[in-house]
């Protein structure tokens, strides 16, 4: 039987560990805030955890004002491809789930055991077949070269089969059938906003997974205009070790592209809560 001084100790302990791993990952951010205030001198300067020189506004006035405005052409890409592509995975995913879970077919178990293999295979190994095959069709640089390939997501439509399995009632849609609703209806309003937790949960990874994404839109494309947010910015830092001058912009929109994440985390965790307690009301 545990003591006292023991159970303290425990939980300091536990404490500890935590408060350091929350240290150690805020780190990264904390120097992001900070050096978006330096401009390229007290960057090399290697001061940048200080606020002494604040020039936070001037480097958002030449962020703006550089090459006509490019970060925000950038930005904006990037809001397409990872806003519409999450959702629309998101989507997708979840209509698959609920397929695989609600009807029967021939080969329904082997074509799942197809998406759980895709599960395995790393993304980074499709971009050259992806590539070829765009090129084949005519859709390399172009916004579909990068739309396209993220609208599947197997893991997602995994996840969206076992949370259908747990959270669709069965009776409520042989009842909507009853009723005469058509299946489309019977998902839309049944199916999909049951496991809606579960759509929130695909669109965050997959918005997540696309807002980072690099190798793929360096491969398909080449055009400056069609760039996301991380290609932009890999191009400003290559040449930064040229012109030091870059050195703030890329900080400074490195800092700048972190604020969609945390607001479509912070937006959207109420999406969880409401899934976690859903089993107790079910």
């Amino acid at each position: 039987m545990s003591t006292p001084r023991s159970r303290w100790l425990s939980k300091t302990a536990v404490n500890g560990v935590l408060a350091l791993a929350t240290c150690y990952m805020l780190f990264p951010l904390v120097w992001l805030v900070t050096a978006a205030t330096k401009d390229a001198g007290g960057l090399l300067a290697g001061n940048a955890f200080s606020f002494e020189g604040f020039d936070l506004g001037g480097n958002l006035t030449r962020l703006a004002e550089y090459n006509d405005g490019v970060y925000f052409r950038w930005y904006l890409n990037s809001l397409l491809y990872a806003g519409v592509g999450a959702a629309a995975c998101a989507l997708i995913s979840v209509a698959a789930g609920y397929a695989f879970h609600v009807y029967r077919f021939p080969g329904k178990e082997k074509l799942f055991g197809l998406v759980l293999l895709g599960v395995l295979v790393p993304t980074t190994a499709l971009a050259l077949p992806m590539y070829l095959l765009a090129s084949e069709i005519g859709l390399v640089n172009t916004y579909a070269a990068v739309l396209l390939p993220v609208l599947v997501n197997p893991f997602g439509v995994y996840l969206s089969r076992v949370l259908c399995a747990a959270y669709v009632p069965d009776e409520a849609l042989e009842a909507a059938r009853i009723d005469g609703a058509g299946e489309l209806r019977v998902f839309w309003s049944i199916g999909l906003r049951t496991v809606m937790p579960g759509f929130v949960t695909v669109f965050l990874f997959q918005f997540t997974a696309v807002w980072n994404n690099f190798f793929l839109p360096l491969v398909m494309l080449s055009d400056q205009k069609l760039f996301p947010l991380s290609l932009g910015l890999y191009a400003w830092n290559s040449n930064a070790h040229a012109e030091p001058g870059f050195y703030p912009l890329v900080v400074t929109g490195s800092l700048l592209a972190v604020v969609p994440l945390v607001l479509a985390f912070v937006s959207l965790q109420r999406h969880w809560k409401a899934g976690l307690t859903a089993g107790s009301v079910k």
